[in-house]
């Protein structure tokens, strides 16, 4: 008999994968956090929203999705550690630091160093297992370090460091 008449159970071949955890501590600033718990608090809107009523199809794949999610943020927000930036080092670049570099071929930008969760490119936040990241930590204002990129490694010289209330 054909598999396409066959009445196969509606959740079988259904189970989502689970979003992987980062093998990586989760340090996060505390804007970071604050950002995590608000996405955890959506989640669980959006799952008692879905839990109303009798669900279509469409619905309880959304809730097995929103169920993934749930597991997921929860692990983050558990795992999470958040990083006092009072108690970081003012003379260095260090997690959640706002650090301003120059190169003779790019010119000055701006980067603030977060955590994985928090990171934003296009916003200047990059997270602290970047190799941007791992190259500006550890360096002060004046020194030149090497960014090693797939186009090419940048040298680029630490112009500013702040750990201002913005993250």
């Amino acid at each position: 008999m054909s598999r396409a008449f066959v009445k196969d159970s509606d959740d079988a071949g259904d189970a989502l994968p689970e979003i992987p955890l980062s093998e990586h501590p989760n340090y996060v600033t505390p804007r970071g956090l604050a950002q995590l718990r608000a996405r955890l608090d959506a989640a669980q809107s959006r799952r008692d929203a879905l839990k109303t009523g009798e669900p279509t199809l469409a619905q309880q794949s959304e809730l097995a999705a929103v169920e993934r999610e749930l597991r997921w943020l929860k692990a983050r927000v558990a795992g999470a550690i958040e990083i006092d930036l009072a108690q970081q080092p003012r003379d260095r670049v260090a997690f959640g630091a706002g650090v301003t570099v120059d190169s003779a071929q790019e010119g000055e930008h701006a980067y603030r160093i977060v955590g994985e969760d928090e990171a934003d490119v296009e916003h200047g936040l990059v997270s602290y297992v970047s190799p941007l990241a791992r190259a500006l930590i550890g360096a002060r204002v004046g020194e030149e370090v090497t960014w090693q990129r797939p186009a090419g490694d940048l040298k680029v010289e630490i112009v500013s460091i702040d750990y201002g209330d913005d993250t």
